[in-house]
């Protein structure tokens, strides 16, 4: 946790320092206006660490969740804000080493007043379009999820079987500015569907059971005609793991912890399987992730589908003979650029994929976690129609 800390602060530094020191020297501000500029951003800077420092505490109060909206939207309005300078010097520069080949190029022929003003003008222009790309990344954050349709073939799939809906939720992430009416919003649109099963597959929350069980409370809403089930994430271990499978079990929920269920529908059967999250067992030992031991004693003629929250747990998927493994965890990287490094990371980030035969959707989140904005990749409730017909599935 100091780790963290001590990264968090020196990358938040690093950003709103180089945003003041590319911005504030060429808006031609007097030194007054200059000094509380850089205080003004010398606390935009610490906002987003003060709630997290305050929850680890044990501090879970709706002063901590204000001071969450306010450090986590300055956040995102700070990293556009970083990245929209970034461009602009590389720009600039590649336009400043263009020109000195040009023919007639001189130093003297450079007004300085001109460049100034272009300078000043561009800095307007990056604080006018980063500030309304901000507010749109709040709205599309909040205006809450859309439903996506995916048709997926099954091999071996019982024609009783053919058309079974799964709703998936994944990365609601409950917690300082996620609540109840979010949630309750939610479990409207999953309700609508009338899907057979819900799966749950992770991040569910992100605070501890005595602050947030009123904002989980709509989930034991939800209706699925034969079931809901569940499966940790990472941030249920940062949130007391065990009482919130207690919960989870109290909202009636199947916990899906290196376990199966065998789903029957007419004459047809699957095996619904799910694990802890890839990364579990750094925290609590005994719940080391294990697709093999999630699909034990199940029948080998069966389709085998894994509700796992990392994508990173295809490869162990597909040795354990799964078809279809439903994972979460990316948030599609939320809002672009993060798309790119977020793709680095994971072996795939969103949609459908063929894994070696092995098929896996991931979520892109059904909330969002930390700066509540999403531009460019739309928050989702996922309903997965089980097929046997043959479909082109997206091979990276």
């Amino acid at each position: 946790m100091n780790f963290f800390f001590i990264f968090a602060t020196i990358i938040l530094i690093t950003m709103h320092g180089v945003v003041g020191l590319r911005i504030i020297p060429f808006l031609n501000l007097n030194n007054n206006v200059k000094i509380i500029t850089w205080c003004v951003i010398a606390v935009l800077g610490a906002l987003p660490i003060i709630p997290i420092i305050l929850r680890s505490k044990g501090y879970e109060e709706k002063f901590v969740d204000w001071f969450s909206w306010a450090g986590y939207i300055s956040l995102g309005f700070f990293a556009l804000t970083l990245l929209a300078v970034i461009t602009k010097d590389l720009i600039y520069l590649a336009l400043g080493f263009i020109s000195k080949f040009s023919p007639g190029y001189s130093q003297e022929t450079i007004d300085p007043q001109r460049r100034e003003f272009i300078q000043k003008l561009l800095s307007i222009g990056i604080i006018t379009t980063t500030g309304a790309s901000t507010l749109k990344g709040l709205y599309n954050a909040r205006k809450g999820p859309t439903i996506m349709k995916e048709n997926i073939p099954i091999n071996n799939l019982h024609k009783d079987m053919r058309g079974l809906r799964i709703a998936q939720i994944s990365d609601l992430h409950i917690g300082p500015t996620i609540k109840k009416g979010y949630v309750e919003s939610v479990v409207s649109q999953v309700n609508e569907l009338n899907p057979d099963i819900i799966a749950i597959t992770g991040d569910m929350v992100d605070g501890s059971v005595d602050y947030l069980a009123p904002h989980v409370e709509p989930l034991k809403d939800l209706h699925a005609n034969i079931g809901t089930f569940f499966v940790t994430g990472n941030h249920e271990y940062y949130s007391g793991v065990d009482r919130w499978l207690d919960k989870t079990d109290q909202l009636g929920f199947t916990n899906l912890l290196d376990s199966n269920e065998i789903i029957k529908k007419g004459d047809g059967e699957i095996i619904l399987g799910g694990v802890t999250d890839y990364r579990s067992s750094t925290i609590k030992s005994s719940h080391k992730s294990d697709a093999k031991l999630a699909f034990d004693n199940a029948p080998k003629n069966i389709p085998k589908i894994l509700l796992a929250h990392q994508p990173w747990s295809i490869y162990d998927a597909h040795e354990a003979g799964a078809d279809l493994q439903l994972s979460g965890h990316t948030h599609g990287g939320q809002f672009w650029p993060f798309v790119y490094p977020v793709r680095w990371a994971n072996p795939y980030t969103a949609g459908l994929h063929d894994h070696d035969g092995t098929l896996i959707y991931v979520n892109r989140g059904t909330g969002y976690w930390g700066p509540p904005l999403r531009l460019g990749v739309e928050s989702e409730i996922t309903l997965v129609t089980l097929d046997t017909k043959k479909q082109k599935i997206l091979t990276s």
